[in-house]
Order: structure tokens, then sequence, then C-alpha cells
């Protein structure tokens, strides 16, 4: 991280490779923009992360995307760190700190579609065990939304193989909203 100006903060291995693949996909090159991302290995991680990094660390540039659930570790960690008061969701947004609906996984199917999901589950091979969770009596008749979002999460290294395919097959108009606007705020705010 010698060149880094911008750090962005993110829970796991698959939001970060989402990130990746969307910014490669608008042809925005990270590194040599001076910005990294970091996997955290979980959003509890936040307030370690920010005090590392941010004013009372290395005084790097921070931004990040959380779900919604972890939206109030992130807020807390932010104000502690002296990054700025975020009373709100949009308050987070000006700060550059972007909240997911459920979580990464539901912006993506969400914005993909179930079926179109299904298809790149099919090209991945993986249509057969996709069928087999559908069938399990705790998911039989259940919307194929959740399904998917379970099938995601359920096996070894899935969200991570997953989240790049999924930005993949997205139309570059319909990025979810969280994804959006952080790769718009890396590019337009100045990274020094």
């Amino acid at each position: 991280m010698i060149d880094t100006r911008t750090v962005v903060l993110v829970e796991g291995a698959s939001d970060k490779s989402a990130i990746e693949t969307l910014a490669g996909r608008r042809g925005l090159d990270l590194g040599a923009e001076g910005i990294s991302l970091v996997a955290m290995g979980g959003a509890t991680n936040i307030g370690a992360f920010v005090g590392r990094l941010g004013p009372a660390g290395r005084r790097l540039r921070l931004a990040g995307l959380c779900d919604a659930r972890e939206e109030g570790d992130y807020r807390r960690a932010i104000e502690r760190a002296g990054l700025g008061s975020a009373p709100s969701r949009a308050d987070l947004e000006t700060l550059g700190f972007f909240v997911c609906v459920a979580d990464l996984e539901d912006e993506l199917i969400r914005a993909l579609g179930t079926d179109a999901v299904e298809r790149v589950v099919d090209a991945e091979g993986d249509l057969g065990s996709f069928r087999t969770l559908q069938m399990q009596p705790a998911w039989r008749g259940r919307d194929p939304h959740d399904q998917l979002r379970r099938f995601m999460g359920a096996g070894s290294g899935r969200k991570i193989r997953y989240s790049g395919l999924l930005v993949e097959a997205l139309d570059l108009d319909r990025v979810p909203r969280p994804l959006d606007l952080l790769l718009d705020h890396l590019v337009s705010s100045p990274a020094g």
C-alpha cells in the first residue's frame, strides 16, 4: 500500500471481488488511482481499520461498503474516528460509505433478476446443486430470490466466486445503487 491514498473498507473477499470487477468493467485501474480495497474479515473489524488507516493512523482517505445490518457499526466507528457525523444513511454516503439494502448478494440478484442469475449459475455448472437446495424442505416453495441468496452463501467460496460473475453479467446501467455510488465517489472525489 505504498502508493495508496484511498482505502475502501469492505466486509469480505466477495465485496472486494465485486468492486474490482465493476471497476475493471468501467475502465478504472484502482491501483493506478491510488485506491486499495481491504477485505476486513468481517464488518465488526471496522473500528480497528478506521483507527489504523484514518485520521488517527495513516491519515488515508477512507470509503466503504457494508450490509444494512452493519450500518450502525460503521456509523459509530466513523464518528469515533473523527471522520464526521453520520446520523443518517445520506450522511454516511457523503462521507463515502455506502449501504447495501440487505447485503451485496441481495443487491446483485435484484439488479440481474433471478432468471439471469440462474443462467450464471447454470454456466458455472452449479444449476444441479441449486435445484437440490430448492427441493430441501426448508427452501421448497420459497421465493427464488431468497433461494439464490442462500445458495450463494452456502457453498465454500461460492460468494467470492459468484460476486464477480454476477457483476460481469450486469448491464452497466443496472448496477446496484451502493456499488454505483461507491465507484462514482472514488472517481469524482480527490484522492489526495
